[in-house]
């Protein structure tokens, strides 16, 4: 999916506080969402003519982006996310099965049954957001729930892990899924996660955790993929 640089939506455009910050987070989700097209060369002077704000936040944000791995700085000429083949998203998600599944786990016996209200609210906002098509909510809906239940562990070097695990993969095709109604599934596994969560049920969350991240997977390469 493809996104001409000029159609950048007046909400993209940053506030006077944290720019560094904000302009990271904005060139996560496009990247992630596969709106800088992976092999383009962009310059920090065209980035920065698109949000708004002066050249040095955004030159820091894509310092931070090249240190997790997510762009390659080009000398003289600005950066480039790199092209992800099969055999990487491959890698990634078997990475983030060997994480996330026991993970999952541990965080049911540590909740021990309570409830999280607040997880179970992202999980219904990233399905609505699914359901509506807005990929930018859904994705950071979804990412505030899965490093969110990880953050319950107190190991922030996991969360860090994962973190940089999902940056590091691209979305392809995103749009076309959740026109199918194949996006809406995945949030709904979320919701399905949250009421195992909460009924202390410690192996089920981590094989519904397992099959999502086998969904997932096929999300992220843009096709459908059963969780099954």
């Amino acid at each position: 999916m493809t996104v001409s640089r000029s159609a950048v939506a007046p909400s993209a455009r940053l506030k006077s506080v944290s720019l560094r910050e904000q302009a990271r987070e904005e060139l996560r989700t496009r990247i992630v969402l596969g709106r800088i097209e992976p092999g383009e060369v962009r310059s920090v002077i065209s980035v920065a003519e698109e949000l708004g704000v002066s050249i040095t936040p955004v030159r820091e944000a894509v310092m931070d982006l090249a240190n997790q791995g997510m762009v390659e700085v080009m000398r003289n000429r600005g950066f480039r996310v790199p092209v992800l083949s099969e055999h990487d998203l491959d890698e990634i998600f078997r990475i983030r099965t060997l994480l996330e599944v026991p993970a999952m786990a541990d965080v049911v016996r540590t909740l021990g049954g309570a409830p999280v209200p607040e997880f179970r609210r992202l999980a219904e906002e990233l399905t609505e957001a699914a359901r509506e098509g807005d990929l930018v909510t859904f994705l950071d809906k979804d990412r505030q729930f899965h490093l969110g239940l990880l953050e319950l562990l107190g190991n922030g070097r996991l969360v860090t892990m994962v973190a940089q695990l999902r940056d590091q993969a691209r979305m392809q095709g995103l749009q076309k899924l959740a026109d199918q109604g194949e996006l809406t599934q995945s949030g709904e596994e979320h919701i399905t996660l949250v009421d195992a969560i909460e009924a202390g049920e410690a192996d089920r969350a981590a094989e519904l955790m397992r099959a999502h991240l086998a969904h997932s997977r096929g999300i992220w390469a843009g096709r459908a993929e059963s969780a099954s």
